[in-house]
């Protein structure tokens, strides 16, 4: 069976350095799993690998979408099957690497088949959340599908405004249809690699460096760019991507530049902490510590069994 690596970790534990390192031991080519990186244009905020980078280490699924075409996790599915088989058919080891957790489940355990994002009903949706207030559109969530509006938070606009959106759009719970799954990596060996931080204190100082850092290389610019345009919203998923969201905010006078960055750092650090809960109960993972000076070493011996 061909070998396929999964490289999944919290946001800011090193998983693109060490993927480079990989790649440079192994015939592995990367594909992204990153949420956020598929759009053009969002890069300081997403901390999309430099051309540099890029150019002795490839990554596919970066730069897919403008920002204003919602890319779901159906359509990740459909790209990284399709970039697995390339990759493997080029004699290659397919390295998947990133932090949404979302994106590797329903890769390796399957999709229901939902309906795709219908633009005006979201829309409608998002207005009506931002008018009557989102418990409230969870309370309507409940009355038809109490399964679902159990697991998702009150607050959590994005997941009710889908869950409402794919009620009315085929009458059926989000709930019900999620049960549906398949194996589409069944005829490959799978290897999951978690990078686990031992020092969760460490772990928010590196979090906070690098927004730090973000904001230097001209993150606020960069969302200024995409705030001007006329068509993009923070109804849409790039928007609300964290950091890109908070910044929105800071440039129509919602927060200021302090209060900006802090409630940034924090929804970073709520990433992180439910990218690791993700982790802890993933199938058969092989956890490495990211602080680990070895961590290569014990990969190599992963791959090469």
């Amino acid at each position: 069976m061909s070998k396929l690596i999964c490289l999944m970790g919290p946001t800011a534990s090193g998983k693109t350095s060490l993927a480079i390192e990989i790649v440079q031991q192994f015939p592995c080519e990367i594909i992204s799993v990153d949420s956020a990186m598929v759009y053009k244009g969002m890069d300081i905020g997403t901390a999309k690998p430099s051309k540099e980078i890029l150019q002795i280490a490839p990554h596919r699924l970066i730069d897919l979408v403008d920002p204003v075409f919602p890319y779901s996790a159906g359509c990740f599915r459909r790209d990284a099957l399709l970039a697995i088989k390339d990759i493997v058919a080029n004699g290659k080891i397919p390295l998947l690497v990133g932090g949404t957790m979302l994106y590797f489940k329903i890769l390796q355990q399957g999709l229901a088949q939902l309906p795709q994002a219908d633009p005006s009903l979201r829309q409608n949706l998002y207005e009506r959340g931002m008018s009557e207030g989102w418990e409230k559109l969870h309370a309507e969530l409940s009355t038809f599908d109490k399964a679902a509006a159990d697991k998702i938070k009150k607050t959590d606009s994005q997941r009710i405004q889908r869950a409402l959106e794919v009620y009315y759009l085929t009458g059926q719970p989000i709930s019900t249809l999620q049960h549906a799954t398949t194996n589409p990596l069944q005829e490959y060996e799978v290897i999951n690699i978690g990078l686990m931080p031992q020092d969760r204190t460490e772990l928010h100082a590196k979090i906070k460096e690098r927004f730090m850092q973000m904001l230097a290389l001209g993150f606020v610019a960069e969302v200024e760019q995409l705030y001007q345009r006329k068509d993009l919203s923070p109804s849409l998923p790039s928007i609300r991507s964290i950091g890109y969201l908070q910044i929105w905010h800071y440039l129509t006078g919602q927060l200021n530049y302090e209060e900006m960055s802090e409630k940034a750092i924090v929804a970073t650090r709520q990433l992180a902490k439910r990218q690791i809960t993700w982790l802890r109960s993933w199938p058969n993972l092989q956890a490495i510590h990211s602080e680990d000076t070895n961590r290569l070493e014990q990969i190599s011996h992963l791959i090469s069994v």
